[in-house]
Order: C-alpha cells, then structure tokens, then sequence
C-alpha cells in the first residue's frame, strides 16, 4: 500500500510539473492560408494577435472576425491536445478526473 501511496505522489508530482510547463508555453493557430494568426498560452490566454494587411483591404469585416475566431479556435484545440498528449505520457492513458 504504501508503494501505491508513493508511486500516486510521484504522478501528482510529475503531472504538477507538466501544468506548470504548459501554462508557460504558447501555442499558434492560423486561419486564411496564415493570414491572421493567434497565440495562446497554456492556459488558453491569447498573448498575440497578427493579420496580414492584405485581409484588411478587401474591407470585408465578417470574413475577417470568421478568420480570428478560427485562428483562435485553433490556438486553443493545439494547446489542448497537446497538454492532453503530455498527460497521457505521465497517467499511460488512464483518465484523471478534471482534466480537460
């Protein structure tokens, strides 16, 4: 039992430490072949915004809050996955409650 307690500490351990690391980074999602382009980190925080100013000139502002929203849409579903894949590599796969 007592190797059970200190085998679930190590994971709660290694599994703090990878949220820790994640909120750190950020992640890139495009829309428009790259012509806007939105970073978030970890913690699902958009840090930069880009558009090319070419997307600007043809004036058309639903196409270009459509071209945001799928950029940072996108942004959110790779940091998500990727925080998920980093999980699974500590957990085997095994669900834990409250994540994502």
């Amino acid at each position: 039992m007592a190797q059970l307690m200190k085998q679930a500490n190590q994971m709660q351990m290694k599994m703090k430490k990878v949220q820790d690391e994640m909120s750190k980074r950020e992640f890139e999602g495009t829309s428009g072949g790259g012509a806007v382009k939105v970073k978030v980190t970890g913690e699902h925080v958009v840090v930069s915004l880009s558009i090319d100013p070419e997307v600007m000139k043809s004036g058309d502002v639903e196409i270009l809050q459509d071209m945001i929203l799928t950029a940072t849409n996108d942004a959110m579903k790779v940091a998500k996955e990727t925080n998920s894949k980093e999980m699974e590599k500590i957990t085997g796969g095994m669900p834990i409650p409250g994540m994502f």
